[in-house]
């Protein structure tokens, strides 16, 4: 391997895991994990983390490795993809900053189906808070990128490392909420928030780039 092709090999890891893991946003899954848990066993919250952790990166691995599959079947270019992407995630950020309950990534109606239920790793906690649909426009555009089969290990590598981030922050739940307390939660959601806004604008630019390269350039 060329030392450009590794210095662009690592600038993408390190794209792919930051976007990746800020998208899915984990420690976003703690407040609703204790809410819809709070009855449950050590050993069945145990369980219910692995379980959502795996399907979720199930769920997103899929996603970025047959993502451009599913353009062709609908016949969605990736510049569209790229843009909704980039406003889904635009309109998440959004509600962080603000502080309210993120309505594109599970509504009230959702988390009380959760509640309800006797087990929530597959739903709400892998789809859609961990897999959500910000997280699916973000790997499926991050694999996009990737000219070069070496390149697609990134993307899979931070699937991997943001969902085993996740287990282990859904194990520690209660800690985390302890030592953060609410206004710690919210003001790291909020921190977080501007990131994925950041990436979210560039999203939007990439995709007008893909649909309009002339005007762009």
């Amino acid at each position: 391997m060329h030392h450009e092709q590794l210095v662009a090999l690592i600038k993408f890891s390190a794209l792919s895991l930051s976007a990746i893991f800020f998208v899915v946003d984990p420690i976003a899954v703690v407040p609703v994990f204790l809410a819809i848990t709070v009855h449950d066993s050590e050993e069945k919250k145990r369980e219910m983390a692995r379980r959502a952790t795996i399907t979720a990166f199930c769920v997103l691995t899929a996603f970025a490795l047959a993502g451009s599959l599913v353009f062709k079947m609908f016949g969605v270019s990736l510049g569209a993809f790229k843009v909704a992407g980039g406003i889904l995630l635009l309109l998440t950020s959004v509600e962080m900053l603000a502080a309210r309950e993120q309505r594109t990534r599970v509504t009230k109606e959702e988390e009380r189906e959760g509640e309800e239920k006797e087990d929530v790793a597959i739903f709400p906690l892998a789809i859609p808070l961990l897999a959500g649909p910000g997280a699916i426009a973000t790997v499926t555009t991050l694999m996009s990128k990737t000219e070069q089969l070496v390149f697609a290990l990134p993307v899979v590598g931070s699937i991997f490392v943001t969902c085993a981030t996740a287990y282990f922050m859904l194990r520690a739940a209660g800690r985390i909420s302890r030592v953060l307390g609410v206004t710690g939660l919210t003001v790291l959601n909020r921190v977080i928030g501007l990131i994925i806004g950041a990436l979210a604008v560039q999203f939007i630019f990439d995709g007008v780039a893909d649909a309009f390269p002339k005007l762009v350039g």
